[in-house]
């Protein structure tokens, strides 16, 4: 019924197959069906109501999605200019050294305020340059507050 209302084709068996053989998920037919019985207690495909499949289908879906969520949210070298990459690797390690690693908002802020940029992908040489020499001073202010306070 609600099909009739949105004009959308209710999801189906085949509809399964194809998010769990999607390049996101690759699962096998094994993974899938101990999907199934994970989701409805049925251990044949056959034997699922209309119901369960959208319940199935949603749960592959969240699936995928959380799959591509954490492919993007990860901090890689992989993007951006390929002549700032030792640049980018010099910020990640002064990074730790200040802590920052635990939440990227710091770094993300740090250089949208100093070079003017969202992403750290998207410095170039000068850019980097200034986030660097901005992060080294950061931590030496902080040696010395450490030094001054032993």
């Amino acid at each position: 019924m609600a099909a009739a209302r949105t004009g959308r084709k209710q999801p189906s068996i085949r509809t399964l197959w194809a998010i769990a053989k999607s390049p996101e998920l690759m699962l096998t037919d094994e993974d899938l069906h101990a999907v199934v019985y994970r989701e409805t207690g049925k251990e044949s495909m056959k034997k699922l109501s209309q119901g369960e499949i959208n319940t199935v289908a949603r749960v592959l879906q969240n699936m995928k999605d959380g799959t591509k969520r954490d492919i993007c949210s990860k901090r890689t070298d992989e993007g951006g200019d390929p002549r700032t990459v030792s640049q980018r690797r010099k910020i990640y390690a002064l990074c730790e050294e200040l802590g920052w690693n635990d939440d990227p908002r710091r770094i993300q802020g740090f250089i949208k305020r100093v070079a003017h940029v969202d992403r750290i992908e998207w410095l170039d040489n000068a850019k980097c340059e200034k986030v660097i020499e901005g992060l080294k001073a950061i931590l030496a202010r902080q040696k010395q507050k450490e030094a001054r306070n032993e």
